[in-house]
């Protein structure tokens, strides 16, 4: 438990941060407090605040900005930004951590290197060099005692996530999982092993593709004889960001590169199942050989068969409107019972959300923004969605937010158009036709295998007079309270008619005081029992 009184430097500096900027509900977590109704701060407050917590946690705000699941629209767009405000580290620490990660002097690996940084982050910072072979290299080296750091934090962020877990809004998003898997892909990303695999892996899927000129797109090479846990070589490439690219301002140009993006990605995620999930407009470059390259592929999305033939249909529901649709495919995507899902709320929320595009012609459609409001449905419905789900759309966003800008001009649906008869093709039948077919020779046997067995077992439960119906139906528990209500009122009703039958009985043949005075007071409980039934009739506002 947090408390002023007993912190560590780290968790008073925290605290500090947290109370200067007025987050009062984190302020009760971390000071022992309790609630159960968690606020946010605003979303520029949020940044500013995990800027200024360091390193770690602005890391976390950017995987944060990968779940619009979680988190509504405004906060996705002031966490998407977040970049630390860190000072790069001087380059006689640079130079120690290469030697130690190289165990070699530079002078034998590199003819030049520049001590002035090309970019500084809160993890690592780059350094154009130049090999002894003559190669042109990116070095991202990690930030010196970072690792130290994020482990000090991890610890921190843990134990307030078994704190909010305490609370109806901790207990309900499962925010202890949450917190692991946040500081898993955090500690991940200090290994720059699993960041040179990712980029090995997406260059040889996209080296070639029927969808797009695989030689117009450029993933940088990994130098794996240099490459360490803490030291990263790419192939240098030349060029800018493609916003603030100096390219040819002409239609055609415009189109083709917006072209070549668009299906890259869709190849990534539909065919793939493997892809770039930070493709924002920095790590989009227009090189000096007129070719587009992606870099820093530390983060990627997945995506197995059955969600990608899910998400396709998702699509297509989007385009016919067909809420009903949408709503199921929300539940085979996620992982809630439906038992538990109030159905026509969720279609209802569906149709409302699909009634602004029904007067669009599909070139119209954002369907970045599509994806986020299908995403805020599930959420308001507490529908828990699969995290790949958030990276998905995001990385959806992203694209088709750098595409817009590079080209206002584009029409997503024209861009699509060509590969849905392929991606169809791919989905019922698959790359190798004679693999499609055996598998599903092998499923139509296991069937007429099974069949037979489970009728056996359901004939054999009917003559044995053992099989039950297990039925499950929804508001029933509100109808059984109502039943219920009614009967008692109509005891009630029996019993007080039959204290002032028997009273006036006994009041009719009374012949002493006693019988008088037992007769008055059946009266008496007769009639407080009817008022009291009047009055819960009244209060209950059924009396119509």
């Amino acid at each position: 438990m947090f408390s002023l009184t007993q912190t560590s430097s780290r968790q008073r500096e925290i605290i500090e941060i947290v109370l200067g900027n007025g987050w009062e509900y984190m302020r009760g977590i971390l000071t022992g407090g309790k609630s159960d109704k968690p606020q946010l701060p605003p979303p520029e407050v949020f940044r500013k605040i995990l800027v200024q917590l360091g390193p770690f946690y602005v890391k976390f705000g950017q995987l944060l900005s990968t779940r619009p699941d979680l988190l509504p629209p405004k906060y996705i767009e002031a966490l998407t930004a977040l970049q630390a405000q860190v000072p790069p580290v001087a380059w006689g620490l640079i130079e120690q951590t290469l030697t130690q990660q190289l165990d070699q002097s530079l002078e034998t690996i590199f003819t030049t290197i520049d001590r002035q940084p090309v970019a500084a982050g809160s993890i690592a910072q780059i350094h154009k060099a130049t090999l002894t072979t003559g190669e042109e290299v990116a070095i991202k080296v990690q930030r010196p005692d970072i690792d130290r750091i994020v482990n000090q934090d991890v610890i921190l962020i843990k134990g307030i996530a078994e704190i909010i877990s305490l609370t109806d809004f901790g207990n309900e998003y499962d925010v202890v999982n949450l917190a692991d898997d946040f500081t898993k892909a955090v500690l991940a990303e200090l290994d720059f092993h699993q960041e040179a695999n990712f980029t090995d892996k997406l260059r040889q899927n996209l080296s070639n593709s029927p969808w797009f000129d695989s030689q117009q797109l450029t993933i940088p090479k990994i130098y794996w004889q240099f490459t360490t846990q803490k030291v990263l070589f790419m192939e240098w490439l030349d060029g800018k960001p493609i916003l603030s690219a100096d390219i040819p301002n002409t239609p055609k140009t415009r189109q083709q590169v917006s072209t070549l993006l668009f299906r890259a990605f869709f190849q990534q995620i539909f065919i793939d199942g493997f892809f770039h999930a930070d493709p924002h407009p920095g790590n989009i470059f227009y090189l000096d050989n007129n070719k587009v390259g992606l870099i820093d592929c530390g983060m990627i999305g997945r995506l197995d068969p059955k969600t990608q033939q899910l998400l396709t249909e998702m699509l297509l529901a989007i385009v016919d409107i067909d809420a009903q649709r949408c709503a199921q495919l929300t539940l085979e995507l996620s992982d809630t019972n439906a038992i538990h899902t109030n159905i026509a709320r969720l279609e209802n929320d569906y149709q409302k959300m699909l009634r602004k595009y029904y007067n669009l012609s599909l070139s119209q459609l954002n369907f970045s923004e599509v994806f986020y409001e299908i995403l805020e449905v599930a959420r308001s419905n507490k529908i828990k969605l699969p995290s790949n789900m958030g990276l998905f759309a995001k990385s959806l966003a992203n694209l088709e937010g750098v595409a817009r800008k590079f080209n206002p001009n584009i029409n997503l649906l024209e861009e699509i158009k060509p590969l849905i008869t392929d991606l169809f093709r791919r989905q019922f039948i698959g790359d190798t036709p004679y693999q499609t077919l055996f598998r599903t020779v092998l499923d139509l046997k296991s069937i007429t295998l099974r069949s037979p067995r489970q009728i056996d077992s359901i004939l054999d439960r009917l003559s044995s007079e053992t099989f039950q119906w297990q039925l499950q139906i929804r508001e029933i528990e509100g109808l059984r309270r109502s039943v219920d209500d009614s009967a008692n009122r109509l005891s009630f009703s029996i019993v007080v008619g039959s204290l002032i039958m028997g009273a006036a009985i006994i009041s009719t043949g009374a012949t002493t005081g006693q019988l008088i005075f037992l007769s008055n007071i059946l009266f008496a409980v007769a009639t407080l029992l009817g008022l009291w039934l009047i009055i819960s009739i009244l209060r209950s506002g059924r009396l119509k």
